[in-house]
């Protein structure tokens, strides 16, 4: 399956999405596409509402370093009791 886009045009349309194999019948074409376009036209929407879930997975690996263990009493005594 390939698509065939202009420039000019930047959603995608069913008619722009062609299957390159046999054995497809419309039901599973028309199925297909409409998954397919509609998929893409929630993600274009979401990205020019600018609507983000969460941090990324950038923002997420910045994460802090935890503190030094410290031992004593009361605290982490390692492995051995």
């Amino acid at each position: 399956m390939t698509t065939h886009r202009t420039p000019q045009r930047a959603l995608l349309e069913a008619s722009d999405i062609v299957f390159e194999t046999r054995l497809v019948t419309p039901e599973e074409v028309a199925a297909v596409s409409a998954v397919i376009v509609s998929a893409a036209r929630e993600q274009a929407s979401m990205l020019a509402e600018g609507e983000t879930s969460g941090p990324d997975a950038w923002q997420k690996s910045q994460r802090t370093l935890r503190r030094p263990l410290v031992p004593g009493a009361g605290a982490w005594r390692g492995f051995t009791g």
